[in-house]
């Protein structure tokens, strides 16, 4: 939920976060790490971890679990501090309450009080800033109205984290870390929740989300950060990590098993189907393949590749090319602390 604010940020139009957003180019970060380095026990969590967060960014963070994307984000809220490397928040200490006064936070795992009611909630988090989104507004936006009057204790899994998210926008904050935050939504709870972050960003919001859900951070984010075993592996615009993806996905309906063909990574048929996906590094090459050798087949699609294939050979190391600015990292002993 939203950090309480010690000191009263200036006031904002609604949906918009308290201050205006200049340029990346002309702004300090909001979020930079620096050669940022936490263990717990014998396990490297994060190994040597520099990012930089612009204004008006709204940045992915992937990684499997275990990877340590929920660590960086407790040194960046303040929860945590780094073995070594420096953290800044809006240009201070995370540690520092002043620090967190334009902070909003959805962890993975929130503590909701179980007896106070969702509006009571709401009223209580948005009453330690000045110009809080009102909270008819925010329950409205979430699709918590109907719920207003209900105990958090009363309430289900997905209609919990709508909550936490929603607590993270009360206060108009500058930037917002999210993490895995449709984690037990359904598919409309979702896109409503991808529709005010959104909003938010528009408003000139900063966004630092973390998510499995691979489809959520393709639809999101402008920029993706890959990480795994505690070192960056890749960290570029979405778009530029997709074209450097080697594979290329063909769908095409045909009788014959493709598997064999040609250049052929791998391919995948459901049973008793003719679909067939078929993963090469040359799709020129397979179709004309397909065409010269008189297969049967129609339907042919050619795609680019999915963040999920992008994601996979990442973290596999075999596409080396999008690792710019990536470090080597080290990985210990998974016992002791969960990392995630």
């Amino acid at each position: 939920m939203t950090t309480p604010a010690p000191h009263a940020p200036p006031h904002a139009p609604p949906h918009a976060p308290p201050h205006p957003v200049q340029s990346a180019a002309d702004a300090a970060p909001v979020i930079a790490a620096s050669r940022v380095t936490r263990r717990f026990g014998a396990v490297v969590a994060l190994d040597d971890v520099s990012l930089s967060v612009a204004p008006g960014e709204l940045v992915g963070l992937l990684g499997p679990n275990g990877a340590g994307k929920s660590t960086l984000l407790s040194l960046v809220s303040g929860l945590r501090r780094p073995d070594s490397g420096t953290v800044r928040l809006l240009g201070g200490d995370p540690r520092d309450a002043a620090s967190r006064v334009g902070l909003g936070i959805t962890p993975q795992e929130t503590g909701l009080p179980a007896t106070l009611k969702v509006r009571e909630v709401v009223d209580f988090v948005g009453g330690h800033y000045p110009d809080p989104v009102p909270t008819g507004e925010l329950l409205e936006q979430f699709g918590l109205t109907a719920l207003a009057g209900r105990q958090t204790g009363a309430m289900s899994g997905g209609q919990k984290r709508r909550l936490a998210v929603a607590l993270a926008l009360v206060g108009r904050p500058r930037v917002v870390l999210l993490d895995e935050p449709t984690t037990g939504l359904d598919v409309g709870a979702r896109q409503a929740l991808w529709e005010a972050v959104r909003a938010y960003h528009a408003g000139g919001g900063t966004v630092l989300l973390t998510s499995h859900y691979l489809e959520e951070v393709q639809a999101l984010a402008q920029r993706v950060v890959v990480i795994d075993r505690g070192a960056v592996r890749a960290d570029a615009p979405l778009e530029q990590i997709l074209q450097q993806v080697s594979l290329r996905r063909i769908v095409v309906h045909s009788d014959e098993d493709l598997s064999g063909r040609p250049g052929v990574v791998r391919a995948e048929r459901a049973p008793g189907s003719d679909r067939q996906e078929v993963y090469t590094a040359d799709a020129d090459a397979l179709v004309r393949d397909l065409v010269l050798s008189g297969v049967a087949f129609h339907g042919l699609e050619v795609r680019g590749a999915s963040l999920e294939e992008a994601f996979e050979q990442m973290t596999s190391g075999t596409t080396a090319g999008v690792q710019a600015g990536a470090r080597a990292g080290t990985t210990g002993s998974t016992t002791g602390e969960t990392v995630r």
